[in-house]
């Protein structure tokens, strides 16, 4: 039986989770820059009308190099990978163009003041609580540009502060419920991806969970040429605990199993339910003579702990695990689990309880 996890091209390691969610995101951002510019474009074309040539001219020109910001940050491929850092200084750039177009359209008493609202949601949506924070104080700050600065007498009328506050308040709640609600959804989505990458009776990795952790660090062993190693256990019996004591304590005995799997291992290393009796341990920067130690810690674990079937009996339960490794036994990881799935079928026919580093014929 061959694991049927995608193949690893050599030296290429597949997109982190992270970065396919950043991905999300930007598209989300451009197409707000996009909603940004048709509406300053559609408010000068239908709503403006001003005599002022300079004015007019200086609109143009905001609206052509910040169209140039954006074509260069989404389609110029300056940033081969996706950042926070480069969706941050993107709502930069739509802050000062934003207060570019207002300083020519009438300050804070143009139409156009609320669009200082999409950078905030840009921020509130995309990245943490307090950059969105910065990006309300940076907007706070264009406030007192384009209302003419702050004179020392408006620092001591309380009357400022009130009017000031006011003029403020729905970017900074814009922005809180924002963040709220942005905090809820990646919370859900965590918690949804955990529950399809781990298995729920063990608590281990599915097959799921896997691919996407193991494919990844066999990656980095192919690029930096080093060796790890794969672990197939399969439970020796199983069927006779679910046949005497029932299904109950067969999912003890599993448990049982994960536990101790779980035990024997380092934080690095990647554990995984394949499913019924089958469990499948990648083992990073391990070489076959690590590997072989492990796998006989987890073997002596499992046969030295006999197992509580309920009613006060005690079986004694062992295991059978075959072991193969990169670099000599292939470079991806439906090789590498082939190969010690052979060698734990071996170890099945040879007696159980035993540990088998697969050779080749």
């Amino acid at each position: 039986m061959v694991i049927a996890i995608s193949p690893l091209v050599r030296g290429e390691a597949l997109p982190s989770i992270e970065q396919e969610e950043l991905r999300g995101i930007t598209r989300t951002v451009a197409e707000i820059h996009w909603l940004l510019l048709a509406l300053v474009l559609l408010f000068l074309v239908f709503a403006h009308s001003s005599s002022d040539g300079e004015a007019d001219a200086a609109l143009a020109a905001g609206l052509f190099f910040y169209a140039s910001f954006v074509m260069g940050f989404r389609y110029a491929n300056f940033y081969r990978r996706e950042t926070r850092w480069k969706i941050a200084i993107e709502t930069w750039g739509m802050i000062g163009f934003i207060t570019w177009v207002l300083w020519f359209t009438g300050g804070l008493s143009s139409p156009l003041l609320n669009t200082y609202l999409l950078p905030v949601i840009t921020a509130a949506l995309a990245l943490s609580k307090v950059t969105a924070l910065i990006e309300v104080g940076l907007i706070a700050a264009c406030y007192l540009f384009l209302g003419g600065g702050v004179s020392t007498e408006m620092l001591l009328s309380s009357a400022f502060y009130g009017g000031f506050a006011a003029q403020l308040a729905p970017v900074l709640l814009v922005g809180y419920i924002l963040t709220m609600f942005s905090a809820d959804i990646r919370y859900g989505l965590n918690r949804a991806r955990l529950l399809s990458e781990v298995d729920e009776l063990t608590g281990l990795f599915n097959l799921r969970g896997l691919a996407i952790t193991a494919n990844r660090l066999l990656a980095q062993a192919v690029r930096y040429n080093r060796a790890c190693s794969i672990l197939m256990i399969d439970s020796d019996n199983l069927k006779m605990v679910n046949d005497s004591y029932g299904h109950d304590a067969g999912n003890r005995l599993l448990k049982h199993l994960a536990t101790a799997i779980r035990n024997e291992l380092r934080d690095n290393d990647v554990p995984a339910r394949y499913g019924g009796d089958e469990f499948i341990v990648f083992l990073s920067e391990t070489p076959a003579d690590g590997a072989l130690i492990v796998a006989e810690r987890i073997r002596d674990a499992m046969a030295g702990t006999p197992l509580d079937v309920g009613g006060g009996n005690l079986v004694t339960c062992t295991v059978s695990i075959g072991i193969a490794g990169y670099p000599q036994d292939g470079n991806s990881i439906d090789a590498i689990s082939g190969r010690a799935d052979r060698a734990m079928y071996q170890a099945k026919q040879q007696g159980r309880n035993r540990v088998v580093r697969f050779q080749p014929a």
